[in-house]
C-alpha cells in the first residue's frame, strides 16, 4: 500500500480570505496527497490539535493579514512542545522577501510568495514530506 502524504491546509489569525489557500489544497489533492482543509481563522493550538490528530506529514499555513512574524513563532513553539519536529511547515501568502529568511530561521521549512507556482508548492511539499518524515512518492509501506 502506497503512503500519501497528509497535509494540513490552515488560515491562521484573523485572516478571511481562504481562496488561495482553497487553490493550493486542491493542486495537492489532485498530486495524489491527502489534504485536511481546516477553515479560516485557526488558532496555533487548534492546527497543532489537528496536525496530532490527523497524523500530518505537513502544515501548510496561509497569512495574507502580514502577521507572519507575531503568528508563527507561537504555531512552532506548540509543534515542538507536543512532539511534532518531524512534521514539516510550510508557509505561504503575502510575505515580503526580507521576511523569508526570518520565516526559515524560525524553522519554517518552505516560504511561498504571490506568484509562486502550484507546480512548484507540490514539489517542495513532497520535498519538505520526504525530508520530514521519510515518505517518498512510490514508496510502499
Amino acid at each position: 500500500m502506497e503512503k500519501r502524504i497528509k497535509v494540513i491546509v490552515a488560515k491562521l489569525g484573523l485572516d478571511g480570505h481562504d481562496r488561495g489557500a482553497k487553490v493550493v489544497a486542491r493542486a495537492l489533492k489532485d498530486a495524489g496527497m491527502e489534504v485536511v482543509y481546516t477553515g479560516l481563522r485557526q488558532t496555533p493550538s487548534q492546527i497543532v490539535k489537528t496536525a496530532i490528530q490527523e497524523d500530518a506529514d505537513v502544515i501548510g499555513v496561509s497569512i495574507l493579514s502580514g502577521a507572519h512574524l507575531e503568528l508563527i513563532p507561537p504555531l512552532i513553539n506548540l509543534m515542538k512542545e507536543n512532539g511534532l519536529t518531524d512534521v514539516g511547515l510550510i508557509v505561504g501568502g503575502v510575505i515580503p522577501p526580507q521576511d523569508v529568511e526570518k520565516l526559515k530561521n524560525m524553522g519554517v521549512d518552505e516560504v511561498f510568495l504571490p506568484g509562486s507556482s502550484l507546480k512548484e508548492i507540490v514539489e517542495k511539499v513532497k520535498k519538505v514530506a520526504e525530508k520530514k518524515r521519510g515518505i517518498k512518492i512510490g514508496q510502499t509501506t
